[in-house]
C-alpha cells in the first residue's frame, strides 16, 4: 500500500523518478560513503589509524560507489546488478559485525575480577559498540530492497531465475522493523556518548526522548495488523522530528567545536563533539519516510526484460 498517499492523496498524481526500493538502495550507497567518512574522523582521534581501522574507512566509499554502479547496470541487466549489490551488502553486514566485536573488546578488561570486566562506565568511554552496526543495518536494508516483492505486500520475493522466497510478513513491515532497530541503535549510541557529559546540557535530553518515541512508533507500525491514517500521521510526525533533531544536533555540535571567535580549527572538529553523529537521526528519519512510498515494482515481464 502507498502509505504516504493515504495521508497526502495528491501524491498519487506525482510521478517519482525511482521506485521505493530504488530510493532505499540509493540511500544505502550514500550511507556507505557517509559512514566511511564519519569513521575516518572517529578513528583519527587517536592520531594513528591502525591497519584494521582502515577497513571501514576504505570499505565505505568503495561499497557506495559499487552500489551506484550496480544501480546503473540494473537498467539493462538487473540480475547481474542484484548479484553485485548483494555481494557488497553482505560484506557491509560482515564489516559492521567485525567492527562491533573490535569495539566491544576495547571495552572489556579481561584480567579484571569477575563482574568488573564489562561495566557501563567502560562501555561509555570505550569506542561506540553500536556504531559499526550501522554498516550491518545498511546491508540488511539494501539486501531487502534489491529483491522484487511480487505480488506487492505479499512477502513473496523473486530471487534469481524462477526461485522465490516467502517471508512471514510483507517487505514494508520488515522495513518498519529495520527502521525501529536503526533508531534504537542511534539512540543507544547517542545516550552512551552524551553520558560522558552527565547530561548536564538540557538539549541532550531532546534526542533521547525523540529517539525513544520514534523507535516505539516504528515498531508498532510493524506489528499493527491494520494501519490507519491516524497511525500514519503519528509515524510521519516522529520521522520528521528525527530529521529536525538531527539538524539541531548538527548545529549544536558545530557550535561546540567553534572557537569563541567563531573560527574553525580542524583539531577541535576531530577531537571535539562528533559533528556528523547527530545526522544519523536525520538519516533514520529520511529512511523512515522512504518506507511510506509506493512499494509497487514493475511487473514480472518488465523485470525479466530488464534482467
Amino acid at each position: 500500500m502507498y502509505y504516504l498517499a493515504e495521508v497526502f492523496p495528491w501524491l498519487r498524481k506525482v510521478k517519482l523518478p525511482f521506485t521505493r526500493d530504488q530510493f532505499i538502495l540509493l540511500m544505502a550507497a550514500v550511507n556507505e560513503i557517509f559512514l566511511g567518512f564519519d569513521i575516518y574522523l572517529a578513528h583519527s582521534i587517536s592520531g594513528t589509524i591502525v591497519p584494521r581501522e582502515w577497513i571501514p574507512i576504505i570499505f565505505g566509499p568503495v561499497a557506495g560507489v559499487l552500489l551506484l554502479v550496480a544501480g546503473g547496470i540494473a537498467l539493462k541487466r538487473r540480475n547481474i546488478a542484484v548479484m553485485l549489490a548483494n555481494v557488497v551488502l553482505v560484506s557491509s553486514i560482515i564489516v559492521g559485525l567485525l567492527g562491533a566485536y573490535f569495539h566491544l573488546v576495547r571495552g572489556i578488561l579481561p584480567t579484571a575480577p569477575a563482574g568488573q570486566r564489562v561495566t557501563i562506565d567502560l562501555l561509555i568511554w570505550a569506542p561506540p559498540v553500536i556504531g559499526p552496526l550501522m554498516f550491518s543495518l545498511v546491508g540488511w536494508m539494501g539486501i531487502s530492497a534489491s529483491w522484487i516483492e511480487s505480488p506487492t505486500d505479499s512477502g513473496r520475493l523473486q530471487l534469481l531465475g524462477s526461485k522465490t522466497l516467502n517471508l512471514p510478513f510483507s517487505k514494508t513491515r520488515a522495513y518498519f522493523i529495520m527502521i525501529s532497530l536503526g533508531i534504537l541503535a542511534t539512540l543507544i549510541s547517542s545516550v552512551l556518548d552524551h553520558a560522558r557529559t552527565g547530561f548536564s546540557n538540557p538539549w541532550l535530553w531532546l534526542p533521547t526522548a525523540i529517539g525513544v518515541f520514534s523507535a516505539i512508533v516504528a515498531f508498532l507500525m510493524a506489528v499493527y495488523q491494520k494501519i490507519h491514517r491516524g497511525d500514519l500521521g503519528v509515524y510521519l510526525i516522529s520521522m520528521v522530528l528525527l530529521i529536525v533533531v538531527g539538524l539541531i544536533g548538527l548545529g549544536l555540535h558545530i557550535g561546540e567545536n567553534l572557537t569563541s571567535e567563531g573560527l574553525v580549527i580542524q583539531e577541535r572538529f576531530i577531537r571535539g563533539a562528533p559533528f556528523l553523529a547527530p545526522t544519523l537521526y536525520s538519516n533514520m528519519g529520511l529512511l523512515g519516510l522512504l518506507v511510506l512510498l509506493d512499494p509497487a515494482e514493475k511487473n514480472k515481464s518488465e523485470a525479466d526484460a530488464a534482467g
